[in-house]
């Protein structure tokens, strides 16, 4: 960039943070009425506290991974990073930050004592059968749902094995009737954010197999995007160099770019396709995980986390699980950080 428009964006530098934070609340209002809307809010959230405080863990979220980057253009080209300075820690301080926000929204949503109604006291089961008008009148007034605690599961599981079923109370016991079986919290998670599934390591499995395609249909898509910018005199838009963090991490121990091609594809994939995608729509979680990569300082690359974000996105809406997305996107950042990008750098070296 020129330098004069780093001397306009210093000057404006203030109102795009501003903006940002902006935007991040508006993105969390988004998230929130759009759930109202369809239905999907969780039931903790009747609770205005609890849902106060999802909203502002949100908007915290969004505002220092989604919207903040945008407030810091032009600020890594003009110095060089210090990469020394990094520590492990601010490795996966993105991971960690999507976990926590994740964990705590559906905590606040779903970490409640359920709703019981009272039952009604009738007569016995014995009497009720032999006058029928009387069992037309009563049996019908209890009520078969007393947890009220239990919202849509969002992901569908019509495949698996189902929920086993306690025996029923006996004649003697009264007319009160079994309350529904409740999943437990974890159960809950699983369901609620995609990790249910008929055949998880077959799923797995599955990611693995398509994260191979996937990665050399985006790296062909990349190429064609690059000849096609070419050919149309945009030799500028291309990047010459790879941004100064990439070769960086490729430069870390085995074992830290394993664990970050691991928790990447995990966690990232557990926020941006487990929690915002079936609650407000593959377009916003798209844009959401791309400007999360808005780091990388480059426009091109952008184009390439574009691609493997609605793959992924179209991946789970197929699947109904995040199983292949996770492992997919993480072989497809293991490939990257563990083979190519070192190769490539050795090449590169006179």
């Amino acid at each position: 960039m020129p330098a004069r428009i780093f001397e306009v964006l210093d000057t404006i530098r203030p109102a795009l943070t501003i903006a940002s934070g902006v935007l991040a609340a508006a993105a969390s209002y988004y998230v929130e009425r759009t759930c109202a809307r369809r239905g999907l809010l969780p039931p903790g959230f009747r609770v205005f506290w609890r849902r106060s405080l999802a909203f502002m863990l949100l908007a915290a979220l969004f505002w220092v991974a989604v919207f903040g980057p945008l407030a810091l253009i032009g600020t890594a080209s003009k110095a060089e990073v210090d990469f020394k300075q990094v520590s492990t820690l601010d490795l996966f301080g993105l991971q960690m930050l999507l976990a926590f926000t994740t964990l705590s929204w559906f905590g606040l949503g779903f970490a409640v004592r359920p709703r019981s109604r009272p039952v009604p006291q009738v007569a016995e089961i014995s009497e009720i059968a032999e006058v029928p008008e009387l069992a037309e009148d009563i049996l019908p007034q209890i009520p078969t749902d007393i947890s009220d605690g239990q919202d849509e599961i969002l992901f569908e599981t019509q495949n698996l094995e189902p929920e086993p079923v306690p025996a029923s109370v006996p004649a003697e016991a009264g007319p009160a009737l079994d309350p529904p079986v409740r999943l437990s919290l974890g159960r809950q998670f699983a369901a609620q954010l995609g990790f249910r599934a008929p055949k998880p390591f077959a799923e797995v499995g599955f990611g693995l197999v398509a994260g191979f395609a996937i990665w050399f249909a985006v790296l062909a898509a990349m190429f064609l995007v690059a000849v096609v910018v070419a050919s149309l005199g945009g030799e500028r838009f291309l990047p010459t160099q790879a941004p100064a963090m990439i070769p960086w991490m490729a430069g870390l121990p085995l074992i830290i770019r394993l664990l970050l091609s691991l928790s990447a594809g995990f966690v990232e994939e557990t926020f941006f396709r487990g929690l915002l995608q079936p609650r407000v729509g593959i377009a916003f979680s798209t844009a959401c995980f791309v400007l999360a990569h808005a780091a990388y300082g480059s426009p091109f690359l952008l184009v390439g986390v574009t691609l493997l974000s609605l793959i992924y996105a179209f991946l789970v809406r197929w699947r109904q699980n995040l199983w292949p997305a996770i492992a997919a996107h993480a072989l497809f950042d293991g490939i990257q950080l563990l083979v190519v990008i070192p190769a490539a750098l050795r090449f590169m070296k006179p």
